[in-house]
């Protein structure tokens, strides 16, 4: 099996528009949360999420682009910019078909299927649908652009499994390298679901949190108080290579993934199995793949997304998986700066674990005030501010409605 290693990344959060911002972000504890701007939310149950920020799109898109691509795509091809150039990767390489494109979202073109229904209701019920309706919303859409736009010839298609979506397109990506069927793969997720639909949906389910009064604390993952998540929107790209495909053209190697794993919960659609028996079984799958002891990791990233449910069932798998072993790691909640990604969750997450290592710190969970007696004490959940460590291994976990468990191994190179 050939060795896979990143040798880009790009990224476009709540608390940065780029690599460098995000980092600053990660290390100062930063909360992206804010008042919603995209619409008049005041007669929804939240009226908070966490938005992207002084966003100028058009530094990588021209405006006709812009009017024809939802944002989540647009999302996709800003970060894939930033990621395509940090690897170094020529156009004769990026445009064979032995480059790729597999990218995840959980939800695609939403704003802009929304936009066409009002556009329709408005009209007096007469069909006068855009062209470009299908297109823009479509899940798929995004991994057609970055092919399209790049010359990439090779393996392409879209992920859709909820908030593991960015893993799994990761994970397929990785598999395919490994299987010497490609060479490069752009991969990634994004999302875009901050609109009247997305709100109100994820409110009407309880899954979000209603702390109106006090937004900035809102996402308080393994918080006795947690109330449920803030919906965040971006998108987080990763280059991932073939290790002497690499190697020979000189290419920067951020860190290699060496094992993964993804199972279903098989229990309910939103909520996780109480004992975290899916979530246990994938971080097993992950560490057996990259053939590592429960002591060989120093730090995990978690879905953690601040609901009452989610939080402590995923730290009972982690108890269950590493025994002793849990109580050495470092584990932390980036959700609780960034908010919930949904499918670009496992991409953002993937690329703070990767600047973890890189600049030896542990990212923080903020926004923790009262200790939950359901939680384990003894457990280092790296509470309001980072912590400095060198990292050698890392485990990415992303889980999604439907009962999709995703993990990846991370290892410093």
């Amino acid at each position: 099996m050939k060795r896979v290693v990143v040798t880009g990344i790009g990224a476009l959060t709540p608390i940065g528009n780029s690599v460098d911002a995000y980092l600053q972000a990660l290390q100062k504890g930063v909360s992206g949360s804010n008042p919603i701007t995209r619409f008049n939310a005041a007669a929804f149950k939240t009226r908070f999420a966490c938005e992207l920020k002084d966003l100028d799109i058009t530094t990588v898109l021209d405006k006709k682009d812009v009017r024809k691509l939802d944002l989540f795509a647009q999302y996709a091809l800003y970060t894939t910019q930033e990621a395509v150039a940090m690897s170094g990767l020529s156009e004769d390489i990026l445009a064979t078909d032995r480059t790729g494109v597999i990218w995840g979202s959980g939800i695609g073109g939403l704003r802009s299927l929304e936009a066409e229904i009002e556009a329709y209701a408005d009209g007096g019920r007469v069909p006068r649908h855009s062209p470009f309706l299908i297109p823009k919303m479509i899940a798929d859409i995004a991994a057609g652009h970055i092919s399209i736009r790049y010359g990439c010839l090779g393996i392409n298609y879209a992920t859709v499994s909820a908030c593991a979506s960015a893993n799994h397109a990761i994970i397929n990506a990785f598999d395919y390298i490994r299987l010497g069927k490609a060479d490069v793969f752009i991969t990634g997720g994004s999302e875009a679901a901050i609109t009247e639909t997305g709100m109100g949906g994820f409110s009407n389910m309880k899954a979000l949190s209603e702390r109106n009064d006090d937004y900035l604390t809102a996402s308080r993952p393994f918080d006795a108080d947690r109330d449920g998540f803030v919906l965040g929107e971006g998108s987080g790209t990763l280059i991932l290579e073939d290790y002497e495909h690499a190697r020979r053209r000189g290419a920067p190697i951020l860190a290699e993934i060496i094992g993964t794993g993804a199972t279903a919960d098989a229990y309910h659609i939103t909520a996780p199995h109480p004992e975290g028996r899916g979530a246990s079984i994938v971080m097993r799958t992950a560490l057996k793949e990259a053939g590592l002891n429960t002591s060989d990791v120093d730090y995990i990233n978690v879905h953690g997304t601040s609901t009452p449910l989610g939080d402590v069932a995923e730290l009972r798998a982690i108890q269950h998986v590493f025994g002793e072993d849990a109580y050495r790691l470092n584990i932390s909640s980036t959700k609780s700066m960034t908010g919930h990604l949904l499918g670009a969750s496992g991409a953002i997450e993937a690329i703070a674990g990767i600047l973890a290592m890189k600049h030896d710190f542990v990212p923080p969970t903020i926004n923790h005030f009262t200790p939950d007696p359901e939680i384990d004490p003894k457990l280092n959940l790296t509470l309001n501010q980072a912590q400095e460590r060198h990292l050698d291994i890392i485990l990415s976990n992303t889980f999604g409605f439907g009962g999709h468990n995703s993990s990846i191994v991370l290892k410093r190179v």
